[in-house]
């Protein structure tokens, strides 16, 4: 572990306006997020932003309800990650009840085509015989793919939210709000939110057309979806901006009340999850890692097809699928870890680890290299990448990119290709996360390329990992219901960090589980309550001996056993 400084978060000089009825500590935790107004955490579906400025909405929305009327076969082009998979499924059920009849779906396999709309994923469009293509979670970056499915005669729209390149494809219509030009304010949105909104659209206009009354259609309250658009937008990192936290809340809040699709119960039922106290947290590490491992190893068809059947046998003999996959992928994955901390020891073991890192071995899965970045990035607090063959025969490898605070991952790629043009194949993505493909024998030059790049744009002090605390808390707040309260206060997940406190405790009890996590009892200084806590990943023997004080950073958390509810503090750090 890298070594890490202690940040207290700054509360602004004001009150929470509207939000007096609130708990001091939770009035506290909103304020130091830049929560100053209660309408702000107001998370009623009235609230969501109006697609006001939203770029190529309308058009999109008027190439598809001619399609629906003309009764036109439809395809969507999906993404094999839970976005795209939750995207696909939604604009599916949509489409189909609002009366296209000829709606189908296609979702690239990442082994034989790779990713979005591609040459070669045209012919398949065309077997289908696709007249309309709508893409989900991507396209944006699609140009030859999309001029071929044009050759071909076929109108495509594309709705992503990934940045665009300096040349958009030559599509029908573009819906994305990073786009150039775009003023939809909330830019955050998930590929699902994108696809929301499209469907909300089209709906809108077929209302004002008298579609449904016209066709004896029930019209359809979309917001039945919402579990999908929470689910997509969780799992995809996105940050929680206050349109994204409405969608979430929402979408929770039908899976907990069982108003969710067939699937997305039976993925609770397979994680062991009560899905009736169900959060952002359960989607995140429970509930989406069972969708991805599908696109990982095998076919997000199985995930898609998942969240699209409404017979609760099916859905349960897919999630078992599902789950079966996921226990492949873990030990995939645990594999390929135990080579990479090997690396980072001997990298350690050296010197000073360097600014970014590029791991590659020639056995590694290319559907679990962005897990393994993902984890190698926080034990070392660096860039990463990932890199694994594209197949056995292939000189090609696949990168997956993760990056840290203060370093935007595509830039710097955007930096590389322009300096070493043809070096990289082909990339894109986030300011966080990227893909991208080159040659195996350019590996070492790329590599040293990224270290340049990497080392001009990050400081010193972004290179030093930063624990942000809310402070302390108060012995009498050391409550379930507290915790219960934190819970309730959220969506909480990216840019809308949980809270997460510090304090000092004496132990009274430490004791190993599992294989390398530790279950404690803590006492708080005044002696007034001992509380129960948990720190994964952390052995005994790092923590103080009994009887003696420690610093420590925790998230308070609820914990259900056999039906009781109590209050478990989560150990993120050991200060």
């Amino acid at each position: 572990m890298t070594k890490a400084k202690l940040v207290r978060r700054t509360l602004p000089e004001t009150t929470l306006k509207g939000g007096e009825h609130l708990h001091h500590l939770i009035q506290r935790i909103y304020l130091a997020r830049g929560i100053t107004s209660y309408g702000d955490v107001d998370y009623r579906l009235k609230n969501l932003q109006a697609p006001v400025g939203f770029k190529g909405l309308k058009t999109a929305a008027e190439l598809v309800v001619k399609a629906i009327r003309q009764q036109r076969r439809i395809v969507i082009v999906g993404d094999f990650d839970a976005d795209g998979a939750t995207s696909t499924a939604l604009v599916m059920r949509a489409l189909r009840q609002m009366g296209a009849q000829f709606v189908d779906f296609v979702v690239p396999n990442r082994f034989e085509f790779g990713y979005g709309l591609t040459v070669e994923l045209v012919d398949v469009l065309k077997q289908q015989q696709a007249e309309l293509v709508i893409t989900v979670d991507n396209g944006i970056s699609s140009f030859n793919g999309v001029s071929q499915a044009k050759k071909m005669g076929m109108q495509v729209i594309i709705t992503d939210h990934h940045l665009p390149p300096d040349q958009l494809p030559p599509a029908d219509a573009i819906v994305n709000p990073n786009c150039v030009g775009d003023e939809f304010p909330s830019k955050a949105l998930a590929g699902v939110g994108v696809a929301f909104y499209l469907m909300s659209a089209v709906k809108s206009r077929l209302v004002a057309d008298n579609w449904f009354e016209q066709s004896g259609l029930p019209t359809p309250n979309l917001a039945r979806y919402l579990d999908l658009v929470a689910l997509g937008t969780v799992a995809d990192l996105v940050p929680l901006d206050r349109n994204n936290r409405i969608l979430v809340d929402a979408g929770l809040r039908r899976i907990m009340h069982s108003r969710s699709c067939q699937g997305m119960n039976a993925l609770f039922a397979v994680s062991g999850i009560d899905q009736h106290s169900a959060d952002a947290n359960a989607l995140a590490f429970y509930v989406a890692p069972r969708l991805n491992a599908a696109g990982r190893l095998e076919d997000m068809s199985i995930g898609i097809n998942l969240l699209l059947t409404d017979d609760p046998i099916e859905a349960k003999q897919l999630a078992a699928q599902l789950q079966q996959i996921n226990q492949q992928r873990k030990k995939i994955q645990a594999d390929m870890q135990r080579f990479a901390d090997s690396v980072v020891a001997e990298l350690k073991g050296k010197s000073e680890l360097p600014d970014a890192l590029c791991l590659f071995h020639q056995h590694w899965h290319q559907g679990v290299v962005g897990l393994l970045a993902s984890k190698v990035k926080e034990y070392t607090h660096r860039p990463v990448i990932a890199f694994a063959k594209e197949s056995n025969e292939s000189n090609w490898v696949k990168g997956s990119a993760r990056s840290i605070k203060g370093l935007h991952i595509r830039d710097v790629l955007v930096a590389v290709d322009a300096e070493n043009p043809g070096l990289i194949k082909k990339f894109g993505g986030h300011a966080m996360a990227a893909g991208l493909t080159l040659e195996q024998q350019n590996l070492p030059v790329f590599k040293e390329r990224f270290n340049a790049h990497v080392k001009h744009h990050l400081s010193v002090d972004s290179l030093n990992q930063t624990i942000v605390s809310d402070g302390s808390v108060e012995a009498i707040d050391l409550t379930l219901r507290m915790a219960e309260m934190i819970q309730e206060a959220g969506p909480w997940g990216q840019h809308f960090d949980p809270p997460l406190f510090d304090g000092w405790f004496i132990i009274k009890q430490k004791k190993m589980i599992g294989e390398n996590h530790t279950k404690l009892t803590l006492q708080t200084p005044d002696l007034s309550k001992k509380i129960a806590a948990i720190a994964f990943n952390h052995l005994p023997e790092e923590f103080s001996e009994k009887d003696e004080s420690v610093h420590l950073c925790y998230q308070m958390m609820v914990n259900e056993f056999r039906s009781r509810l109590s209050l478990q503090l989560k150990i993120e750090c050991i200060l």
